[in-house]
């Protein structure tokens, strides 16, 4: 699944490394004629399938070629690099380019995760007083961490209160189900396997953090200044695109489904726990000074990547949000 320094083995050292990278890429710059957009598994980046299969770029006049990156961190360093006009990553894998000063802005965001994130527990444990104390298995430095550490933070407690074991999501829902740790914090589809087995609830999900694990569309300055028409379209073709999944989200599920090679059934796992963000959303979180506003809650996530020395230096989180092209396709 994604991003986020979602996983350790593929952190947000690796995905900060401004290097050319060929994977997924072939050795071809963007071309001028068109935007190319770098896209991983995470459903409100899948859903630009939707945009493509539905005619929704061609309608708004974008001309978009969607690269795929099967691994989310080289699709980082691609825009990083120059080689993409556009990425879908995450604000917190956006921070880290923009402490170093590399011409990014966010432009629109996809969603925010609404629950597929989540800290589960064994049945016997009622609150996070009863946390304190006992294993919880996770990916150190992933959004795992992330996700604990924000949790804890919000009932008073910190990560010492807690004993973490480092393992990667799969193992850490394998030992958690096993009995060998009291929590874990996974994504789905664990979360869904776990609690449909009985073995565990969730205490804490990425609902209880609105604002702190938002997916974005992010372009280069250069990209925003000589294909502004095309974006904007992008753009346009999202806010179709999400009253699609909102209207016909079985249709939407089974589009999406097959860019992933699951089932329909299976993706309708991950759309409850993906809050895909409307104009008003999207006009809150890019120029809002909400919860939910990249600005607001960029000085969070940027102290959990200092804390964890993930990245160097404070970005200027103001630098890296461009709302004018929003404001330009909502006229």
């Amino acid at each position: 699944m994604r991003p986020f320094f979602r996983s350790a083995a593929r952190g947000l050292r690796a995905a900060l490394a401004i290097a050319v990278v060929a994977t997924g890429l072939g050795h071809a710059l963007p071309a001028a004629a068109e935007v190319k957009v770098g896209v991983s598994d995470w459903p409100g980046w899948v859903a630009w399938y939707v945009a493509e299969q539905k005619g929704f770029f061609k309608k708004h006049g974008a001309d978009v070629k969607l690269v795929w990156f099967a691994n989310y961190t080289d699709s980082i360093s691609a825009l990083s690099s120059g080689q993409l006009d556009a990425n879908s990553q995450t604000w917190s894998d956006t921070l880290g380019p923009l402490a170093k000063g590399l011409p990014l802005k966010a432009i629109l965001v996809n969603d925010n995760s609404a629950g597929n994130d989540a800290l589960l527990v064994s049945p016997k444990i009622k609150s996070f007083a009863e946390l304190k104390g006992k294993s919880v298995a996770l990916e150190q430095y992933s959004i795992s961490h992330f996700v604990l550490a924000t949790a804890l933070a919000k009932n008073g407690m910190k990560p010492s209160d807690v004993k973490i074991t480092n393992l990667s999501a799969g193992d850490a829902a394998a030992a958690f189900m096993a009995g060998r740790v009291d929590a874990a914090v996974v994504w789905n589809p664990w979360i869904d396997q776990i609690t449909r087995s009985g073995k565990g609830r969730a205490l804490f999900t990425s609902k209880d953090m609105p604002g702190l694990v938002p997916d974005l569309l992010v372009a280069q300055e250069k990209a925003i200044a000589t294909k502004r028409k095309d974006l904007v379209g992008m753009i346009k073709a999202w806010m179709d695109t999400e009253k699609f999944i909102r209207e016909q989200p079985a249709e939407a599920a089974r589009i999406m489904s097959k860019v992933v090679s699951l089932k329909p059934e299976e993706y309708q796992v991950f759309m409850p726990g993906t809050r895909f963000f409307d104009a008003a959303a999207n006009q809150a979180a890019l120029a809002g000074s909400g919860p939910e506003s990249l600005a607001t809650v960029a000085p969070t996530i940027a102290s959990f990547l200092l804390q964890h020395k993930l990245i160097d230096g404070k970005p200027d989180a103001a630098k890296g949000i461009d709302a004018s092209l929003l404001a330009e396709a909502l006229k």
